[in-house]
C-alpha cells in the first residue's frame, strides 16, 4: 500500500503531479494564510470547520489535518472545533466528516463492520 502524504508535503506532491487542476488549487491557497491575518492554529481550525460545512472528501481532510498536526495543533482543538460547529452544520455533517477523516487516515471507526 502506498504511503499517504500529509500537510505541506502532500500539497507539494499535488503540485508536482503535473495536473492543471491541482496546480490551480495549490496556487489558490499559497497566500491565504498571510492574507487572513489569523494565527496558524486558528487558520487551520477555520479551514477544517469549512471542510465539514462543505462535506469535503477524505483527501481534503488529509491535507488540512495533516498540516495542523505538523504545526502542533492538538487533536483536542480539532475535536473541539467539531463540537463547536455541530449545532450549526448538524449531526449528519459531523458524522460524514468523522467518516472522511477516518478514511483519510486509515482509521476504523467504532461500529464499522469488516468489509
Amino acid at each position: 500500500m502506498a504511503e499517504k502524504e500529509t500537510g505541506a508535503s502532500g500539497v507539494a506532491a499535488l503540485a508536482e503531479a503535473n495536473a492543471p487542476v491541482f496546480e490551480t488549487l495549490v496556487q489558490m491557497t499559497l497566500d491565504t494564510f498571510e492574507r487572513s491575518g489569523l494565527d496558524e492554529e486558528t487558520y487551520l481550525l477555520a479551514r477544517i470547520a469549512a471542510l465539514v460545512a462543505m462535506d469535503a472528501s477524505a483527501p481534503s481532510y488529509l491535507l488540512n489535518i495533516g498540516t495542523a498536526a505538523e504545526v502542533g495543533v492538538p487533536l483536542e482543538k480539532i475535536q473541539g472545533t467539531l463540537v463547536a460547529i455541530a449545532p450549526v452544520v448538524g449531526s449528519a455533517r459531523i458524522v460524514s466528516a468523522a467518516r472522511a477523516i477516518g478514511d483519510a487516515f486509515g482509521l476504523e471507526l467504532p461500529g464499522e463492520e469488516e468489509q
